[in-house]
């Protein structure tokens, strides 16, 4: 295997993801290749030997890095635009991401500080899992700096936050909480999927560990499931590298290709993306029978300050609320033609979401209303589709459902 010849130069981001971490076998292929093997074989004993005490570099077993894995970990890395020591480990899934990083870094004793505002699987890992380790958490509101100061305790080792959140769009101020962090000795770690990597560099707002679930915008068409968790190989060396090497949340060589293809157009299509979701809030405040429309560009948003200070795009995802409560809900999204019903997003498809029955319904319904989740609130994922058309798709259903 050889590198690119492009590896060590600094290339403009767009080129970065077509060419960066690429490595050609010895047939020369344009494509970066699929390499779908369990193990490798040595040249000798010795050679195996010294590959394992890490004396020798090269592939052990797939569990451990595997060529394609590796070509999709660099590529995002350098999409990351992350800092001098910063590598990438990708997973099989984003809560496998997201779940190394706080139980593979933390030790029964310790405690951790969450914002409230979290996907279902994320909350169940701080909320229910850590606690049965010995893991202390607290969840608090993330848009309340106070909040943050006055959860911390002398055991906290770390900080947990997504922004923009998933479903209710609340930022989270990450310059201000990285700095609280550092100043207590805790590490944050930050959940980037809505955002995406294209408008948002959490490493540069003082984020110690990003994760992603890469089965989002990184792939973009619905086909694979993959994670991401991206840090200072100093934890990779400490805790993590060996949480990850040892408990097997690996990602397969056939869904690197396909996230690492996917790199490639992430850009255009993410851009594409959130220009659609941009005009399609300007069309859903003027809709009757919607309401609490939401997206983090939008000059309504309560932080749309505070979103455009660390985002360089409003991302892929509008919020509403349907007049009329649960079962005119159902009507609506029961109409649409165009835009399907799914529990995904970041899909080249725009998706239809009712987190009050789906992705957070194992939350007690207190805690959804505590949230902004309604019986009548959507999350919908812009794709890649003429806004014009999904408009019309959105007209169409609220006239249905009365």
């Amino acid at each position: 295997m050889s590198a690119s010849d492009t590896s060590n130069r600094k290339l403009r981001p767009a080129t970065r993801l077509v060419h960066g971490g690429t490595m050609r076998s010895q047939f020369g292929e344009t494509s970066e290749a699929m390499f779908l093997t369990q193990g490798f074989v040595y040249d000798s004993a010795e050679a195996a030997e010294a590959r394992f005490k890490g004396e020798q570099p090269g592939f052990v077993y797939s569990r451990f890095s595997n060529p394609t894995v590796a070509m999709f970990e660099e590529r995002l890395r350098l999409l990351e635009d992350a800092p001098e020591g910063v590598e990438c480990r990708a997973t099989a899934t984003g809560l496998a991401a997201i779940n190394a990083s706080i139980i593979g870094h933390l030790s029964a004793g310790d405690h951790v500080v969450s914002a409230r505002a979290l996907f279902g699987g994320c909350r169940y890992i701080v909320e229910e899992l850590a606690p049965r380790l010995g893991i202390a958490s607290t969840l608090i509101d993330g848009r309340d700096l106070r909040a943050w100061e006055a959860a911390v305790r002398p055991n906290t080792k770390a900080f947990f936050l997504e922004t923009p959140s998933n479903p209710t769009l609340e930022i989270c101020d990450l310059r201000a909480i990285s700095a609280l962090a550092r100043s207590v000795g805790a590490l944050l770690i930050v959940d980037n999927v809505f955002a995406s990597p294209v408008f948002q560099k959490p490493f540069a707002l003082g984020a110690d560990i990003v994760v992603y679930s890469a089965t989002k915008h990184m792939d973009g068409q619905g086909r694979v499931l993959g994670g991401a968790i991206l840090a200072h190989k100093d934890l990779f060396a400490d805790r993590l590298g060996v949480f990850l090497r040892n408990t097997g949340p690996t990602l397969s060589p056939f869904n690197a290709w396909v996230l690492l293809k996917g790199l490639e157009t992430i850009d255009l299509r993410v851009k594409a993306q959130a220009a659609g979701a941009e005009a399609l809030m300007g069309f859903l405040k003027g809709q009757k029978g919607v309401s609490n429309a939401r997206y983090p560009f939008d000059a309504g948003h309560p932080q749309v300050a505070l979103a455009k200070s660390q985002m360089s795009g409003g991302g892929t995802i509008v919020t509403f609320d349907g007049d009329g409560g649960r079962d005119r809900a159902f009507r609506f999204a029961d109409a649409l033609e165009l835009i399907d019903i799914s529990n995904n997003l970041g899909d080249a498809k725009s998706l239809l979401t009712h987190p009050d029955t789906t992705t957070h319904a194992r939350l007690p319904e207190v805690e959804r209303r505590m949230l902004g989740i309604t019986e009548g609130m959507f999350r919908l994922s812009v794709g890649l589709e003429d806004p014009e058309d999904l408009m019309d798709d959105i007209a169409r259903a609220l006239k249905a459902a009365g």
